[in-house]
């Protein structure tokens, strides 16, 4: 399966508000929060984003299931306002965004997301000229340190980034698996964390601008929701969820936003035993106050 959807059932009771109306998916992946949606409320129509082109074929395998209530739109979620302006589309009545990595993309080895890959890309976008490779070979101490700690919270970043340059003396990385062995030359395996996840967890969010899209897509979902239209987010690490946290408060002062989740709402029991990612799951919605 390309991807399994995660509280699935929570984050429809949260969105729809009006059985009727028109929602975004901004991460489509495979396709699951869209069909779960169709199929539990048979008049509303969604307006998909998804940057990854893999997401667009499975938009295609599937085409018959979404019988014409959905249009697909291959983009990052940052030009939800452009585009939806293109369709003449100024108001909708629910955003959701998962900002998790899809299982796929995680376990293909050609995608340079995995600890295992031969190669090291981990661009969701290929139009994107960007790669993690050449992040890791090109970039100075300092800015590998900076990435590292801010973006990975990596408290090792200085050792890491030092390591990383002596090899370069030697050889390029070209691959996940060598970074992984690089990273964990000075860092010690500790419980079954692998020691490279927060630095991989750091070079994809830098290569795909995730925090700085995250924001504005938060900026523009304001503008966009109707009176009682809400915005669901699914974080899956501090840094995402952080954002979504402040930027719901700031609107609920402003007078924008009623914070419908006071604490965040994760998976259950019965769902981490089914699939073990949606353990670090965080959902937060905020519903546009009438203006």
């Amino acid at each position: 399966m390309y991807h399994i959807p995660i509280m699935s059932s929570e984050i429809s009771q949260y969105l729809i508000k009006n059985p009727d109306g028109l929602y975004v998916d901004c991460t489509f992946g495979g396709g699951g929060h869209t069909l779960y949606l169709l199929n539990n409320f048979r008049n509303i129509k969604i307006i998909a984003f998804d940057w990854d082109e893999a997401s667009l074929n499975e938009f295609f395998k599937n085409k018959n299931e979404f019988k014409g209530r959905v249009v697909f739109i291959r983009d990052n979620f940052k030009n939800i306002k452009k585009n939806l302006s293109i369709m003449n589309i100024n108001k909708v009545d629910g955003i959701l965004a998962d900002l998790g990595v899809s299982s796929k993309q995680l376990d293909d080895l050609n995608r340079g997301f995995s600890f295992n890959s031969h190669i090291l890309d981990m661009r969701m976008d290929n139009r994107n000229y960007l790669t993690a490779k050449e992040i890791v070979n090109s970039y100075s101490y300092e800015d590998l340190v900076d990435i590292f700690y801010h973006y990975g919270e990596e408290y090792r970043s200085k050792y890491i980034a030092r390591a990383i340059l002596l090899y370069r003396k030697k050889k390029i990385i070209n691959t996940a698996l060598e970074l992984k062995a690089i990273v964990c030359s000075v860092k010690k395996i500790r419980k079954k964390i692998n020691p490279a996840t927060k630095v991989f967890q750091a070079l994809r969010i830098f290569t795909n601008k995730e925090l700085e899209n995250l924001k504005i897509l938060l900026s523009d979902a304001q503008k966009l929701l109707n009176n009682n239209g809400r915005i669901v987010v699914m974080a899956f690490h501090s840094l995402e969820d952080r954002i979504v946290k402040q930027n719901f408060r700031q609107n609920s002062c402003c007078g924008v936003y009623n914070i419908i989740t006071k604490k965040i709402i994760r998976a259950s029991q019965k769902e981490i035993a089914i699939n073990p990612r949606s353990r670090s799951a965080k959902v937060r919605v905020a519903e546009r106050i009438n203006v």
